[in-house]
């Protein structure tokens, strides 16, 4: 006698064996979170692998998205570093709001980790400065007496457009700072996000007051 196989049970298994996948996910996620956090590593996916590494899980399936790492990131952050991360991150934004204004004639923008709420003591405030000749920031910055660093970056415009980005390195009010020069027509659309291959979060000096305004209430 034949018998029909149970299809509640095959139902059940794989029910389990998602939810181990969605268990180790968030385990290495938060691994990967605290390898970032305290071992300032800055490369997300050199920290899921060494996440995976030490937990001793090697299935790719289990592996866990940037952005999901982002966001164990930031709720490790809030709780092993509480009001130290509070007062950084505010420092760096309101450090920002006044770079913003500085740098107005190229229309910039904040982005990265300061902006999402990620910094840590390391962390650049990172502005996108809008120029089509972007000699024009080196000689704003020369005009200004603000010694500066070029070096250069892989920048995403889109998903078939990429360029080589002038990227100018200083240091003011103790902190570091990292613009990056892209062309005015990059204002319309923001280049795509190392994390997640999404158009990058960015804020204008008036986004970012909002969001200085939000987090003082």
């Amino acid at each position: 006698m034949r018998y029909a196989p149970d299809p509640t049970r095959h139902t059940h298994a794989v029910a389990h064996s998602q939810t181990r996948t969605r268990e180790r996910r968030q385990r290495l996620a938060i691994e990967a979170a605290r390898l970032i956090a305290e071992g300032g590593i800055r490369d997300y996916h050199l920290a899921k692998r060494k996440a995976a590494h030490r937990l001793g899980i090697h299935d790719d399936a289990s592996l866990p998205r940037n952005r999901e790492i982002e966001d164990a990131l930031r709720d490790y952050q809030r709780l092993f570093h509480g009001d130290a991360h509070a007062r950084r991150l505010s420092e760096r934004r309101e450090a920002a709001a006044r770079a913003l204004a500085f740098f107005a004639p190229f229309d910039p923008r904040l982005v990265g980790a300061v902006l999402e709420g990620t910094a840590d003591a390391h962390s650049a405030v990172c502005l996108h400065l809008y120029a089509d000749d972007a000699e024009r920031v080196r000689m704003f910055l020369a005009e200004h007496a603000i010694p500066a660093e070029l070096s250069c970056r892989h920048v995403r415009l889109d998903r078939e457009r990429s360029i080589e980005a002038p990227v100018w390195l200083f240091s003011a009010e103790d902190l570091p700072f990292d613009l990056t020069v892209l062309p005015r027509h990059a204002l319309r659309q923001a280049p795509l996000d190392r994390i997640d291959d999404q158009p990058m979060r960015r804020a204008s000096l008036a986004a970012l007051e909002e969001l200085l305004a939000a987090s003082a209430g």
